[in-house]
């Protein structure tokens, strides 16, 4: 059951009062309902598939804590398994039984990982994975792509997606010319720029890091052969191939979209999933690569709450649901089913909208179509998104605070939680 509402405060209050002690009141930037306007809701509780706002409203989540929740709200096996290891301590700053399992699920299920490093967050993935391709290659460069995102890492916030993209900043102040300059961004989807780069650029390049699915400008799918185009060319130039997949990681499929695309990348990032909803990060690859990291080698990272014994508990605890529940052909379907309704609806209305799904991702962009790259989700009606999240808000529905993000479901879902979001989206689309 979700607890009832506190007396803390309505969201509106407890916003003026956050905004006194936090930037715009919010620790992390598109939760502050800046590109859809009004206050952010700030939630009391949650459980499957429903959150509960501190102003008593009950709303069905599609968000998912931006996908890590794939099980749902509080899984009673996952919340049992972070109950367990909370009893005996919250951190150590030693080594556990609990991080040699998880590493161990993570090898036997991403097919190109050998060894891995557990870390806290996506952006210490990223951030770690380019500093071993550096190290391993002798060269300086990184190809990225315009409108992925891989965290806050100053070398990734060069016309970057995500919150970046939502405020309109492509570029961050903060970040050094001197490390602008060795970021190179390419546009998604176009093997020619990327061509392009090498050709100039090839013999300095140590990677190219992409989001093999674009999940932080909506969802983007790679166009045929774009991945393959892009392993090719880096093994033709040198180069490392760096799959994000911080998001896609569980998500797309159980062994990510290295697996479901058929592409092998040299080294992969992973959170969400792998942490049930507590803060993680991993990144993982070949033994030989993996072994150039400190204490074994000499590119050094460390962290003191890495591995920490209860986000390693709730990611065991979910793997090992994946792993023997095989949820995503239910996952995909329902997904089917929702984003089919979606483009009906839409349609019916006159209302140009084109929707990508895969797996249990999806993304909608207010315009005709296509969109293969950000400049083609540039031209979305940003305002037209806002207005359609105020009434599926309304509607007790809660999707991302911002166009440019990816909504997702968790088996927690129901039909009959699909059967709400198509009639609150028919119903929206009607007076949009």
């Amino acid at each position: 059951m979700i607890s009832p509402a506190s007396d803390s405060g309505s969201s509106s209050d407890l916003h003026a009062r956050a905004q006194r002690v936090i930037p715009g009141g919010v620790n992390s930037p598109v939760r502050a309902f800046h590109s859809v306007g009004g206050d952010p809701i700030y939630i009391e509780s949650a459980q499957g598939s429903r959150i509960r706002s501190v102003d008593g409203r009950e709303y069905i989540d599609c968000v998912c804590s931006w996908g890590p929740l794939i099980l749902g709200h509080a899984e009673a096996r996952v919340v049992a398994a972070v109950q367990r290891a909370a009893e005996g301590g919250t951190s150590y700053g030693a080594p556990t039984a609990g991080e040699c399992e998880l590493a161990e699920r993570i090898v036997a299920i991403v097919p190109t990982a050998e060894k891995v490093r557990l870390v806290n967050s996506g952006t210490e993935a990223t951030m770690s994975a380019v500093r071993l391709a550096r190290g391993a290659t002798g060269r300086d460069r990184i190809v990225k792509f315009e409108g992925c995102y891989h965290g806050h890492s100053d070398s990734f916030l060069i016309k970057a997606g995500s919150g970046a993209a939502t405020f309109g900043q492509p570029s961050s102040p903060g970040v050094p010319a001197s490390v602008a300059a060795d970021t190179l961004s390419a546009s998604y989807n176009d093997v020619d720029s990327v061509e392009a780069i090498f050709q100039s650029n090839g013999d300095t390049i140590a990677a190219v890091i992409v989001e093999p699915v674009a999940g932080n400008m909506g969802v983007v799918l790679p166009g045929e052969a774009f991945l393959q185009s892009l392993r090719r060319m880096t093994q033709e130039h040198g180069a490392l191939l760096i799959f994000d997949e911080v998001i896609t990681g569980f998500r797309v499929a159980l062994g990510g979209a290295q697996a479901l695309y058929a592409v092998a990348p040299d080294i992969t990032t992973l959170g969400k999933v792998i942490g049930g909803g507590l803060p993680v990060g991993a990144y993982c690859a070949s033994a030989a690569l993996m072994d150039q990291m400190s204490p074994d080698g000499p590119v050094y990272q460390a962290g003191t709450l890495s591995g920490n014994p209860l986000a390693v508990a709730a990611g065991t605890a979910t793997l090992r649901i994946l792993q023997e529940e095989a949820p995503y052909a239910r996952l995909g379907a329902m997904m089917d089913r929702l984003c089919g309704g979606l483009s009906a609806s839409a349609s019916a209305a006159a209302i140009p909208l084109t929707v990508h799904h895969v797996g249990s991702m999806a993304g909608l962009f207010f315009n005709a179509g296509p969109v293969r790259s950000y400049a083609e989700v540039a031209i979305s009606d940003a305002g037209r998104y806002a207005r359609f999240h105020a009434a599926m808000l309304q509607a007790g529905i809660y999707l991302a605070p911002s166009a440019f993000e990816a909504f997702f479901l968790s088996t927690a879902h129901t039909d009959e939680d699909i059967d709400a979001i198509l009639a609150a989206a028919s119903a929206a689309f009607a007076v949009l």
